[in-house]
C-alpha cells in the first residue's frame, strides 16, 4: 500500500519545503518577546533535546511552537483519516516530543509549547507566559 497519493519523489519534495524554523508563528512570538525585552534567547539549540524554538539559557526555559499537523492537534488531525503513513509518522512525532520534553525537565529546564494556532489568536498570552516562566526562573 502507498502511504499517500504522491510518489515517494514528489513526497520528498513536497517534505523538503515544510520550514523547519522561522515560521510564521515563530517570528510572530519572536517579535513579541523583544518588544518586551526579552532578548537574548537561542533560536534551535542543537544541544538541547527537541531543539527548542526558542531557548533562554540562563533561566533554563525552553519554548516550543508546534504545527497542528504535525504535532497531533485534534482540531488538524485525526488518526486514521490520513493513512497508516501519517498515522505512523505523527505518532513518532508525539513520542518525540513527549521524549523531549521529558528529557529537558530532567535537566532542569521548564517546558512551554504552544499550538501555532495559540500564536496566531493569543500572541500577547503566549509572551505573557514565556515572560511568567522566565521571571520564576531567575
Amino acid at each position: 500500500m502507498s502511504p499517500d497519493n504522491l510518489t515517494t519523489e514528489q513526497r520528498s519534495l513536497t517534505m523538503s519545503r515544510i520550514r523547519r524554523r522561522d515560521t510564521k508563528p515563530e517570528l510572530a512570538l519572536r517579535r513579541a518577546l523583544r518588544s518586551r525585552g526579552l532578548v537574548g534567547y537561542r533560536i534551535d539549540r542543537k544541544t538541547l533535546p527537541g531543539r527548542p524554538d526558542v531557548s533562554f539559557g540562563a533561566a533554563k526555559v525552553a519554548v516550543f511552537v508546534d504545527g497542528s499537523f504535525w504535532h497531533g492537534h485534534p482540531s488538524a488531525y485525526a488518526p486514521g483519516k490520513s493513512g497508516a503513513y501519517w498515522d505512523e509518522k505523527i505518532a513518532g512525532n508525539i513520542a518525540r516530543d513527549r521524549a523531549a520534553d521529558d528529557a529537558l525537565r530532567q535537566m532542569g529546564w521548564a517546558v512551554l509549547r504552544f499550538w501555532d494556532f495559540e500564536i496566531k489568536r493569543e500572541l500577547d498570552r503566549c509572551a505573557d507566559d514565556v515572560e511568567a516562566a522566565i521571571h520564576t526562573a531567575l
